[in-house]
């Protein structure tokens, strides 16, 4: 770089002589222009309507490139799609019923997630067809029918968390673990990698790797919200979040992956305040080698911040539910994450807005505005916090 930028000042200054000499004007001389190319989502549509795209920071200096002809020097992106919960149950399963199936829940937003080189859910509920449906009517018990499963895979979903509170449900009459299984089975059998749970502990803990452009990403998903649900060694049920098993799970991705992403299920409902807890968890999940978190289980918005560089987004609220009660729980966004390689350069929130039937549409508006603005506030508090 020294020998180019002198090279570069000896041309520009036998160029003033040679102009001094044969009376050029100061128009013929046009000094080199710096280029910069913006990084793209790769083929993912532009959902202009409703999102905020945040550069993440970085200590690089800028070069300026010197040449007329720049090499392409861009590395393979890999975008990320990651929704808020998801829960075909109650109100949206019984229009799922009247319908016949599932996939009016996700045309808005089908492009979006099926333009995404993985798509990443938490599905916080249970598909059956072996138990019996609640209805339209509130009810702790969150089942679905299996037809739930080809709507998420028609939408492009590619891994889903299950390690949540809801996934040991059985509708109005116990069923043991047979929803339990019956959830796994459908949504493997449609080709969604499930993480988060299993026939055992160890099992749970498994990670999952999906490969792309040549980089491994590995998702580890752990749950502390409710017993009843936690598996152990001769127990089915979710990876418990404990420090010792977040920490080891971790570790066992990162030897079959490139990146690891961690998705806790934790944290207190229907707070947009990040607590201590989320950030104990975020903290300990970083510290451990995580690459990115996003915890789930408010079913509201809430912040997001850096932890020694690590992106952690605390919660992306309600995608799928019918928790009209609070307009606030029938908001969320999807995040989009882009890669250049291994590296984070860029993530991006696209606000939604959910019906009691479950359709899921794009926020627009003032409402949208609303949306991401809440996200910034809070995320501000959080630095201001430290």
């Amino acid at each position: 770089m020294i020998k180019v930028q002198k090279l570069f000042q000896f041309l520009m200054i036998s160029i003033g002589i040679l102009g001094l000499f044969s009376a050029c004007s100061a128009q013929d001389m046009v000094a080199p222009q710096a280029t910069t190319t913006a990084p793209t989502p790769g083929s993912l549509p532009d959902p202009t309507a409703s999102s905020i795209l945040i550069p993440v920071p970085t200590d690089t200096p800028y070069i300026p490139t010197v040449t007329n002809s720049p090499t392409n020097t861009t590395e393979p992106h890999t975008v990320m799609a990651f929704t808020g919960v998801i829960v075909p149950a109650r109100c949206v399963q019984a229009e799922i019923d009247q319908r016949g199936n599932a996939d009016y829940i996700y045309d808005e937003v089908r492009d979006i997630l099926a333009g995404a080189d993985i798509t990443i859910g938490t599905y916080n509920a249970v598909m059956s067809d072996q138990v019996e449906m609640v209805g339209c009517e509130n009810s702790w018990e969150l089942v679905g029918s299996p037809v739930n499963a080809d709507a998420l895979q028609q939408a492009g979903f590619d891994v889903m968390s299950v390690a949540t509170n809801h996934i040991m449900d059985c509708g109005k009459k116990s069923c043991g673990t047979t929803a339990f299984f019956d959830t796994l089975y459908h949504l493997q059998r449609v080709g969604i990698q499930t993480v988060g749970a299993g026939e055992n502990l160890s099992q749970a803990k498994k990670h999952v790797v999906v490969e792309v452009n040549g980089v491994r990403f590995g998702f580890v998903s752990l749950g502390e919200v409710n017993e009843r649900v936690f598996a152990d060694a001769a127990t089915p049920g979710i990876a418990v979040l404990t420090l010792a098993n977040l920490t080891s799970a971790i570790q066992q991705a990162q030897e079959d992956a490139d990146i690891v992403i961690v998705l806790p299920h934790t944290g207190p409902e229907d707070y947009p305040e990040v607590t201590a807890q989320q950030k104990y968890w975020a903290r300990n999940a970083v510290a451990a080698g995580a690459d990115l978190v996003v915890i789930t289980h408010a079913h509201v918005v809430q912040g997001h911040e850096l932890i020694e560089d690590v992106p952690v987004f605390y919660s992306l609220g309600n995608f799928v539910f019918d928790q009209i009660w609070a307009r606030d729980h029938q908001q969320g966004v999807i995040l989009l994450v882009t890669f250049e390689n291994k590296t984070i350069t860029e993530y991006e929130f696209i606000a939604t807005v959910v019906d009691q039937d479950g359709t899921v549409h794009l926020a627009i508006g003032e409402e949208k505005d609303q949306i991401l603005a809440r996200i910034e506030s809070l995320s501000q508090d959080l630095e201001q916090k430290k």
